[in-house]
């Protein structure tokens, strides 16, 4: 276990912090900028005994037994390790509510108006919320928004008025107001004050203590996102660019529910836009209106399902498909002889890398001869944070205090760098962090990889030879905008860790 084996190393007891959570109370005993500066959390206080034991992932800092003394004076203190995400997560206590206008609203007039779910999807968009949670409490719902992949709350409605909120919701969605024992799902698609449209995905569930509702919010500007903004180095734009100029072929991006592979993918097709090129996409759900480019809605309920669609894409003359996601065999086979036959084919799968996407395919039953003849690029993908520029500030690190973090057994090993932290500010709302950029891998299709395709080979097999042809891994692209000082080492280690 990673936390057993560095707390060993730097001869201190490991403290799982995810299993022997710190209360609120016993995380704020210690001021904020001193927890941070020292990055150390009490996790269990005993007054009677005059006791505190204290977790930190930087046992070594200089001045850290003085910041201890210092926040607990006169009492026997017990050092633990603790991993960085799980003292980050602590640190969460210290967050700040989000400023919100609907919650000042509230706050100056409790009763309800229509107007207040106007302004609840404003100010998420003003955050750049991916989602907004509505949360049903004995008394009270609580308004969360999830804000560069961590939920903040926002706000806060007397129970008695929410049912005016979740009535109005599923009336802008076309949902029924009279069924509250089903889940439901629905659309919105709203014009915020600043004339921006944002397209809203609502998701209804019945609770014990009411319908929770959680809206996905898909605001227009990831649209105008280019490949350097979402992340992707010089060489792998060049690379990207040059795969999707060609006349056919097949570019896969992979990863997790949540990577960001549907915005690499518009990102691409935005590119791709122009009135001499027929661009049609299949999606479920389309997430984006986009002007110039033709978009199918999958709806099983008519049997227009990714396989039915895209039969039916290949007869409407196209030059770009865009196949939301390849999820069985006969989408799979369909794609793939698309993009045999004169369409440049872009889409999705998930898998943990872009190495592993070529055995899953060929297992659902895709022959090797055609993913070796249209595999143009693989791309996978994760999302990082990013640190606020306002409050960042820079850190020289060793090698030994870098590859302590790493777990052991790792094939890499880290040089001394400067690396970067965010101090928390109200920028970042004391996180840190403000937004968030992709970490990517990629593999280029060569002549040899086509000839390795065709003896369908492992994983392993495709990645080593990747390597030798100058792939690089999620980490190492990772490690690279730590440098840049992007984001942080912690946050690379947990979205992304080396293979």
């Amino acid at each position: 276990m990673l936390g057993q084996a560095v707390g060993e190393s730097l001869q201190l007891p490991y403290i799982n912090l995810s299993v022997s959570s710190p209360t609120k109370k016993e995380v704020l005993a210690i001021p904020e900028t001193l927890a941070k500066e020292f990055r150390f959390v009490a996790f269990h206080i005993e007054p009677k005994k005059n006791l505190v034991k204290v977790a930190t992932d930087s046992p070594k800092k200089k001045g850290l037994t003085y910041a201890l003394q210092s926040a607990f004076p006169n009492m026997k203190i017990i050092l633990y390790y603790a991993l960085p995400a799980d003292i980050d997560s602590a640190f969460v206590f210290y967050r700040r509510a989000l400023t919100t206008s609907f919650a000042k609203i509230l706050e100056n007039n409790r009763r309800f108006a229509p107007e207040i779910i106007t302004v609840i999807i404003e100010d998420a968009v003003l955050y750049r919320a991916s989602y907004i949670h509505f949360e049903p409490q004995e008394e009270e719902t609580i308004i969360r928004f999830r804000v560069d992949g961590v939920l903040q709350e926002a706000g806060r409605i007397q129970k008695e008025y929410y049912s005016n909120v979740v009535n109005r919701l599923k009336v802008q969605a076309h949902l029924r107001i009279d069924e509250h024992s089903r889940a439901q799902d629905g659309a919105i698609r709203m014009e915020v004050s600043n004339g921006q449209h944002v397209d809203l995905r609502l998701s209804l569930v019945p609770t014990l203590d009411g319908e929770k509702i959680v809206i996905r919010v898909l605001s227009e500007y990831v649209l105008e996102f280019t490949l350097a903004e979402l992340g992707l180095s010089t060489a792998a734009s060049r690379a990207v660019q040059s795969a999707i100029e060609k006349p056919f072929g097949m570019v896969l991006v992979v990863g997790p529910t949540g990577s960001g592979k549907t915005t690499t993918l518009y990102t691409l097709l935005r590119m791709l836009n122009n009135p001499e090129v027929n661009l049609t996409t299949i999606e479920d759900p389309v997430e984006y209106k986009i002007k110039g480019i033709n978009q199918i809605q999958v709806n099983n309920a008519t049997n227009l399902t990714f396989a039915a669609g895209l039969r039916s894409i290949v007869r409407q003359d196209p030059d770009v498909i865009l196949v939301g996601e390849i999820r069985d065999e006969e989408t799979a086979e369909i794609a793939v002889n698309a993009a045999l036959t004169g369409h440049m084919m872009l889409s999705t799968f998930h898998a943990n890398d872009s190495a592993t996407a070529i055995p899953r395919l060929i297992e659902m039953g895709v022959e090797p001869f055609l993913l070796a003849s249209t595999l143009e690029i693989l791309v996978a993908q994760r999302l990082i944070r990013k640190l606020c520029e306002v409050c960042r500030v820079s850190n020289k690190k060793s090698a030994k205090e870098l590859n302590a973090l790493l777990t052991k057994g790792a094939q890499v090993k880290l040089p001394a760098l400067t690396v970067y932290e965010g101090k928390g500010c109200d920028n970042c709302n004391g996180s840190g962090y403000k937004g968030r950029i992709a970490v990517y891998e990629f593999i280029e299709v060569s002549s040899e990889l086509e000839q390795l395709i065709l003896e369908e080979p492992s994983a392993s097999q495709i990645w080593n030879l990747a390597l030798k042809q100058g792939a690089t891994t999620l980490f190492s692209d990772g490690i690279e905008k730590v440098k840049q000082g992007v984001t942080t080492i912690e946050e690379v280690l947990r979205v992304a860790p080396p293979k």
